[in-house]
């Protein structure tokens, strides 16, 4: 059964994409929200902090958000939050992000992916900081990643994802085990949230939304995997958000849950939406598809909706004429790259 009054929420990864868009959700209710993030430079971190300025203004007064900047592995730190503050939730989205990007540095992906949430399981069992009467809703995001090569279409939450095809699949479920030996141990409130594809404003520049609206508008030339013959499940991430609201709000015991949108979409569908909002054709250059990715993403939502009332609603094109109108107005007058269109 979920509050019916505000609280205070602690949300890693929260100058991010999904990250920015929970906490300002959050501060939009009334709950009071304290922000840890490394602004690791994956990306433009101004992009990130950015971020921050946008979120800010949702609050109702100064103390409503309080925004820390560094990393979840550092356990001291982790410590001395959970002293200063009473949480009744932990919604912990930081992480090295990048299935691909994994490849490279595996070691990392491991170390931020596993040990930073081992050190935020701890605080929320009492073991790092004052142990407490109660403890916080644990809300840890996963991904569609972890299925691996399924035969199961579309993806239900009970199928075996012990395949992993990456560092960053293998990391995250590798923490999601981790997530339920503490519900075991310390009676944790668990729910582990599978992101499947998701998009939508303040992307990430790595994302194939953001890729495309680059290649139409800057020249940059983008890679077409499998000639857009790969199915993906994209979600818009004001629905994501709703769902992780909504995860809060419900402590399920320990559960994995699919956030997607059930509809998957080709890729090659996708980015002609963009082509056709925009009115330009994209710099794509066939690619075959990379040995991290399957040729198809589909989210069982059954269970979410069951325990969650989760029901996604923005349509692939409402969401991505919300992603172009964001990316018009913040991103394009900061950038301006030869080839492009003006």
């Amino acid at each position: 059964m979920g509050w019916a009054v505000s609280r205070s929420v602690l949300v890693t990864g929260g100058a991010g994409f999904i990250g920015s868009h929970v906490v300002q959700a959050l501060l939009r209710r009334g709950d009071s929200v304290v922000v840890l993030d490394n602004f690791n430079p994956y990306y433009d971190v101004s992009r990130k902090r950015a971020n921050l300025v946008d979120v800010a203004a949702s609050a109702a007064n100064p103390g409503q958000l309080r925004m820390i900047e560094g990393d979840v592995r550092d356990r001291a730190l982790i410590g001395q939050l959970f002293a200063e503050h009473v949480f009744d939730a932990v919604v912990h989205l930081a992480a090295m992000a990048g299935v691909r990007a994994s490849i490279e540095d595996p070691g990392l992906y491991i170390d931020v992916n596993v040990v930073g949430t081992l050190a935020l399981l701890d605080a929320s069992a009492g073991r790092i900081g004052p142990a407490r009467a109660t403890r916080p809703v644990f809300i840890l995001a996963s991904t569609s990643s972890v299925y691996g090569n399924t035969d199961q279409i579309p993806f239900v939450e009970t199928d075996r994802c012990d395949r992993p095809l990456a560092p960053y699949a293998a990391s995250k479920r590798a923490a999601e085990l981790l997530g339920h030996t503490y519900h075991h141990l310390y009676g944790l409130n668990v729910t582990v949230t599978r992101f499947f594809t998701v998009y939508g404003p303040r992307g990430r520049p790595d994302m194939m939304a953001y890729k495309v609206a680059d290649s139409i508008f800057l020249g940059r030339e983008v890679p077409l995997f499998n000639g857009g013959q790969m199915y993906r499940d994209w979600t818009y991430v004001g629905d994501i958000t709703a769902g992780i609201l909504a995860a809060v709000d419900h402590p399920l015991g320990y559960e994995v849950l699919n956030l997607g949108r059930g509809q998957p979409v080709l890729l090659a569908e996708f980015v002609r939406e963009i082509e056709a909002r925009t009115g330009h054709k994209g710099n794509l250059v066939p690619a075959p598809a990379p040995d991290t990715d399957i040729l198809s993403t589909h989210a069982d939502t059954t269970k979410a909706e069951r325990l969650l009332g989760y029901r996604p609603v923005v349509s692939v094109p409402e969401g991505v004429a919300r992603f172009l109108d964001w990316y018009e107005q913040v991103v394009r007058p900061s950038a301006r790259v030869g080839g492009g269109v003006t």
